[in-house]
């Protein structure tokens, strides 16, 4: 059983910033990426960013120069810091996890909430 707990979610003001963190049970050597997806309300769930298992990156335009995301290959974690947080970026935010047989598993998700 996947397990992926998060972790960092909470309440700022815009301009601040924020770090999750989603530590994953299962080996690095079984993961192909890694990635942060958010849903607001009345909107579909969405990319936020993505690392590889080689290290390469992706991001929403949204947040593209915003936010960072990282990964831990020792502690298994993948991280995301927020920057110059917005109101727009208030959401659900979940951890997802891909692994090298195409499973893909996801956190709980954390609540993260930015006031203008």
């Amino acid at each position: 059983q996947v397990q992926l707990v998060e972790s960092g979610g909470g309440l700022v003001q815009a301009g601040g910033s924020l770090r999750l963190s989603c530590a994953v049970s299962i080996s690095r050597f079984n993961i192909n990426a890694m990635g942060w997806f958010r849903q607001a309300p009345g909107k579909q769930r969405e990319l936020v960013a993505r690392i590889t298992n080689g290290g390469s990156t992706t991001y929403a335009d949204s947040v593209e120069d915003r936010f960072t995301i990282s990964r831990d290959n020792v502690e298994n974690t993948v991280y995301l810091q927020m920057n110059s947080l917005k109101p727009e970026d208030t959401a659900v935010y979940y951890c997802n996890v891909l692994t090298r047989w195409g499973n893909s598993y996801w956190g709980q998700g954390t609540q993260v909430t930015v006031s203008s």
